[in-house]
């Protein structure tokens, strides 16, 4: 399996996840169960970024280097992680609900832009050879996690 396909299908579970976050979160009644929901998407999210920046957007620094997006992606990857840390200090649940709605608006956002910008250049770019080895890079990094 590419590292493209490995990645799209993360995406395609993450907006399963979106969907059930915003159809619930206003639904929700404590303070405690909007922090809790937050760490968890943020704990999913902080997985699959450190993998992107490790074995996806490390072999393509350079064509995000010419056309002047080098540093946006891992900022992207950052904002999201301090956004859904941010939830963790509220202290109004409204405000937690806003805040939640605002990192899963944000993930969309960016992981539209992925799929339609650097999974293509990827595929452009990287031989398929590449691709699938940094595949098997990820596969073999999600057995290691589930072994643990």
């Amino acid at each position: 399996m590419k590292i493209t396909e490995a990645l799209f299908a993360e995406h395609l579970v993450f907006h399963s996840m979106f969907d059930q976050i915003e159809a619930k979160t206003l639904e929700l009644r404590t303070l405690a169960e909007v922090k809790a929901m937050a760490a968890l998407m943020g704990a999913m999210l902080k997985s699959h970024s450190d993998v992107e920046d490790e074995l996806f957007l490390g072999p393509l620094e350079h064509c995000f280097e010419q056309i002047g997006q080098r540093d946006s992606f891992l900022e992207e990857h950052q904002e999201v992680n301090d956004g859904l840390r941010i939830i963790q200090s509220a202290t109004r649940i409204k405000d937690a609900q806003r805040l939640l709605l605002k990192a899963v608006a944000h993930c969309r956002k960016h992981f539209d832009r992925e799929e339609r910008l650097v999974f293509p250049l990827a595929e452009r770019v990287l031989k398929e050879a590449t691709l699938i080895e940094l595949g098997q890079s990820w596969l073999d990094q999600r057995n290691r996690a589930l072994a643990q």
